[in-house]
């Protein structure tokens, strides 16, 4: 009965480790999400009055691109690109709702300055705690935080800003 009860909370089970622990965690990854969140991401800016899929597409593939050939050259075991870019699009969720929030509010005020930074933080620490995990590289982590952080500040920024006003 506490191993059922012990499902829905957060302690996990005994003996199994947590998920940022798994270094098999991302065995099996998938392009379909994170395309999905771009698309979000898109459309959820595209309601807010900006239509920007080409920055949103661009950023994305050169982001994922520029983040695996650093990865690789930072780590010994190496990483694949449909990794990379698994864990970048996931992990691009918290702007999706930056950019939903930015619908509703504009975010070029001081407002969007205080919370902002807040979801590239958000995301970046994510995404790093999440390839840190996959290559053994726990004492690197900021220094794969940052990249991830200004790949992450780019999409924010698509969201803060009119990118096409004239």
């Amino acid at each position: 009965m506490s191993e059922w009860l012990s499902a829905f909370g957060t302690g996990g089970l005994p003996g199994e480790p947590s998920l940022m622990e798994d270094a098999h965690m991302m065995d099996d990854t998938d392009l379909a999400g994170p395309l999905i969140y771009c698309f979000i991401f898109g459309m959820i800016l595209l309601l807010a009055g900006k239509s920007q899929f080409g920055y949103v597409y661009g950023v994305g593939l050169m982001g994922v691109i520029l983040i695996y050939l650093l990865l690789n050259l930072m780590s010994e075991g190496g990483i694949d690109a449909s990794r990379v870019s698994s864990v970048l699009g996931y992990c691009l969720l918290p702007l999706c709702l930056l950019s939903a929030i930015n619908v509703f509010v504009r975010l070029d005020g001081w407002f969007g300055s205080i919370i902002s930074p807040l979801f590239i933080l958000w995301c970046s620490t994510s995404a790093s705690g999440i390839f840190v995990s996959i290559l053994g590289m726990h004492n690197q982590r900021v220094l794969v935080a940052y990249p991830v952080g200004l790949f992450y500040a780019c999409f924010a920024l698509l969201s803060v800003f009119d990118v096409g006003a004239k």
